[in-house]
């Protein structure tokens, strides 16, 4: 199969959607791969090493998607590529759909194959080609609140670990799964006080005992939220329904209610924030101030350390874009967990959590299929 990896124009973003390892797995199995020119140069994975790789390297994304049959990427297309789209593209990157419906009209408009990362399954259940992702976003969300923190910043000028003879600060995270955790070991490791929110109780229970106590864990209601929230330093909102649209936890009125200077990041902001004044940010202007409140909600958190996110997030894909590459559309759907992963087939939306929070008919991917 012929593989396009076009350079992302997102942004901010500077992930690639295979590096030339990647590459060199498909080369060997004697697909083709074309890749746009520079695509990886800012985290140093040059034109060369794809050429080394077996790759082509072709100057334009035009010239990928007009190349590929299969399109590997990070983030969703942008205007700028609905248009690239054709029919018979397999398309294969993060969509988050659940807050786009314009992207998801596109989409369905260029009647292209569209799975989505984030809704892909394992056979436990879980979403492995959204953890990669959520473990550095989760991490890198408690730095960028500490830095946030410092007056400089707009914060508080609090020092999350404190100092000896100074409280260390109250750091609240809204959900238990990936982000969540690898918020808590992060902010844990800092030295914060910190305490987590979910609704799952064996949940709880697990990581009650992964942290030995050092963390606080608690059942999630609104009424708990709202106490926390009213002493919290920073809060990062780490919820996640596959394929759906985020709830909002916090609302206006409560946030005007927080502390001067404190932070909320919003890691859900993919699909569409936890937080009622929640609205994307970029690398580039990463915060706003509403009610004295900080927010941070960069809608590409991982790419800002784009080097190992890029790695981390083709560890994890590489395995179903060779199945992919090696069947088509066919292995898709013969494949209950990348079948989970389509969202737009035949110009029709196939995923019920989009479906629902778009307010747009759908229709599961194998009956579209059969007809």
């Amino acid at each position: 199969m012929r593989v396009g990896v076009p350079k992302e124009v997102k942004a901010g973003e500077h992930r690639v959607g295979l590096t030339p390892a990647a590459v060199q797995e498909l080369t060997t199995r004697g697909h083709e791969v074309f890749v746009q020119q520079h695509c990886g140069h800012v985290i140093g994975f040059v034109d060369e090493h794809y050429q080394r790789a077996g790759a082509r390297v072709l100057a334009t994304t035009a010239e990928v998607y007009q190349a590929a049959e299969l399109v590997v990427k990070v983030k969703e297309p942008q205007v700028t590529e609905y248009d690239y789209l054709r029919a018979d593209h397999l398309l294969f990157t993060y969509l988050h759909l659940a807050a786009d419906e314009k992207l998801a009209r596109a989409l369905q408009a260029s009647h292209a194959t569209c799975i989505a990362y984030e809704t892909v399954t394992d056979a436990q259940g879980r979403l492995p080609l959204l953890a990669p992702m959520s473990e550095v976003a989760g991490r890198i969300a408690v730095q960028a609140g500490a830095h946030h923190l410092e007056i400089a910043q707009g914060g508080r000028g609090v020092l999350l670990g404190g100092v000896p003879g100074v409280a260390p600060a109250n750091v609240v995270i809204l959900g238990g799964g990936v982000v969540g955790t690898q918020a808590a070991r992060v902010a844990l490791g800092m030295g914060a006080r910190v305490t987590v929110l979910d609704k799952s109780l064996p949940r709880l229970r697990e990581l009650d005992a992964i942290f030995a106590g050092r963390v606080q864990f608690e059942f999630m209601t609104l009424a708990r939220l709202e106490d926390l929230a009213m002493e919290a330093d920073l809060i990062v909102g780490a919820v996640l329904i596959a394929g759906a649209s985020a709830p909002k936890l916090l609302s206006r009125e409560q946030i005007s209610r927080m502390q001067n200077g404190s932070v909320l990041v919003d890691v859900a902001i993919d699909q569409g924030g936890c937080f009622a004044t929640s609205k994307p940010t970029t690398h580039e202007q990463p915060t706003y101030v509403i009610d004295g409140v900080v927010h941070y909600c960069v809608a590409n958190i991982p790419s800002a350390v784009a080097r190992t996110a890029t790695m981390a997030l083709t560890n994890a894909t590489l395995p179903y874009v060779l199945a992919l590459a090696g069947g088509g559309l066919p292995a898709a759907l013969a494949d209950p967990h990348l079948l989970a992963g389509i969202n737009i087939l035949r110009g029709e939306l196939t995923h019920a959590a989009v479906a629902e929070s778009l307010g747009i008919s759908w229709r599961a991917a194998d009956r579209v299929a059969r007809e």
